[in-house]
């Protein structure tokens, strides 16, 4: 007898849980639980709990990334660009909870705890890579404005997360990230 869910679904499952109830909750159980399942079947997917948290963190990637996607339709000229074409996506409430379960992350990966560890600088890695295919001029360049775009914008997320968004619009605006 087949399991009746597929890895797929235990993922969204899991992904679920985590903006639920945070990334420092994450369990087997919990996963199960808000699927009606034995924890057993999620195991079976997911063999470690490392297994789950980094497939969630990449998921979670995936997701920012395909909601950027169609703000980038040409090469940004610099970090500015880059974040002038990816704010008004990123300003949404409905981004907010990927950032704040992304910043939960960076915080638990400080603190040195695994797999976040390992894990978050991989994923920053990631993020800064794909942002520079997003960026003209040679690759080196391109790197250091990727950098440059994801320190800003994460910064501004942040500010936008613990001070809201007024806040951020007002320093989005101040930086020359946004016009009004």
């Amino acid at each position: 007898m087949g399991h009746r869910h597929t890895k797929d679904e235990i993922l969204a499952s899991a992904l679920a849980t985590a903006f639920a109830d945070g990334l420092s909750q994450l369990t087997f159980g919990r996963v199960a639980k808000r699927m009606g399942i034995s924890d057993r079947i999620v195991v079976y997917y997911f063999p470690t709990k490392d297994a789950l948290v980094g497939e969630v963190l990449m998921a979670m990637g995936l997701e920012l990334q395909q909601t950027l996607a169609p703000a980038f339709i040409a090469p940004a000229a610099d970090h500015r660009a880059l974040a002038q074409l990816a704010w008004p996506l990123l300003a949404r409430p409905e981004a907010d909870p990927v950032f704040a379960l992304f910043f939960e992350a960076n915080g638990l990966a400080t603190t040195g705890r695994e797999p976040y560890r390992t894990l978050v600088p991989q994923l920053v890695e990631a993020w800064i890579a794909w942002a520079a295919d997003l960026i003209e001029g040679p690759a080196d360049q391109r790197r250091t404005e990727a950098e440059t775009a994801i320190a800003v914008i994460d910064g501004l997320l942040l500010l936008r997360l613990l001070a809201g968004p007024d806040a951020a619009h007002r320093a989005a605006h101040r930086l020359g990230i946004t016009d009004a």
